[in-house]
């Protein structure tokens, strides 16, 4: 029997490849369960330290804000070169999102927060199932939602003046639609970009980086939809 066997080799490639996915779904998972850890910690446990700590230094609120944009953006050009860095980046982004949801959910109730999560959580599995097995091509779909995420951007930066509540729920309402697409999008990019690789680059680095994208497309879809429900309950 030849060990060499076409068969043989398109059966490794698959093992393979759901094994990377399996590894990126995996870290994904673990830093969405490490940001609703640390969330749970800073409210529950570290409340009055973590208070403390914002009213005594005001550029608190500034680091928060700027450090996940900076390990996101190491994460990204690292991936690569140095996996286990990065591996490292991707929880300290996942902890410090989870403290920023501390602050964020104080401005909702416990029937919000676990609708919302359910929400988002039925949302990004359908679309990324979809997006890992389907065979179409998303990259169009992609590119548009990408388009249209700059132009959210833009009108939430100019909401945050203008305060419109009715402005803010729909822009919840078209940034639920954008994420969907892109975690879709997202799914079968990684996967593409793995199989074009075909092993010269470290698919640890590329699980990592895959698993920073997802991570982001679900926490945006999450927080989209909580702005949704916490929208309802004010009417």
């Amino acid at each position: 029997m030849d060990d060499f066997s076409p068969n043989r080799q398109n059966t490794i490639d698959i093992t393979e490849q759901n094994r990377f996915l399996s590894k990126m779904y995996g870290l994904m998972t673990l830093a969405v369960l490490l940001s609703a850890l640390t969330s749970w910690l800073v409210m529950n446990v570290f409340a009055h330290q973590f208070t403390a700590f914002m009213i005594n230094n005001r550029w608190g609120m500034w680091l928060i804000i700027l450090l996940p944009i900076i390990l996101t953006y190491g994460i990204s050009f690292n991936a690569t070169r140095s996996p286990g860095l990065c591996l490292f980046l991707l929880i300290l982004t996942a902890i410090v999102y989870g403290i920023t949801f501390a602050f964020i959910a104080g401005a909702y109730t416990g029937t919000d927060i676990a609708t919302a999560f359910v929400s988002s959580a039925g949302v990004f599995l359908t679309m990324a199932i979809i997006g890992t097995f389907s065979h179409r091509d998303f990259t169009k779909i992609g590119s548009y939602a990408s388009a249209a995420l700059i132009g959210l951007i833009i009108a939430m930066l100019v909401n945050f003046f203008v305060q419109s509540p009715l402005i803010n729920y729909l822009l919840s309402v078209v940034a639920i639609i954008i994420f969907t697409a892109l975690t879709a999008w997202d799914a079968q990019r990684m996967k593409n970009i793995y199989l074009e690789c075909n092993g010269q680059v470290s698919s640890n680095g590329l699980a990592v980086l895959g698993a920073l994208q997802l991570y982001l497309d679900f926490i945006n879809l999450f927080v989209s939809f909580l702005d949704i429900f916490g929208s309802n309950n004010e009417r």
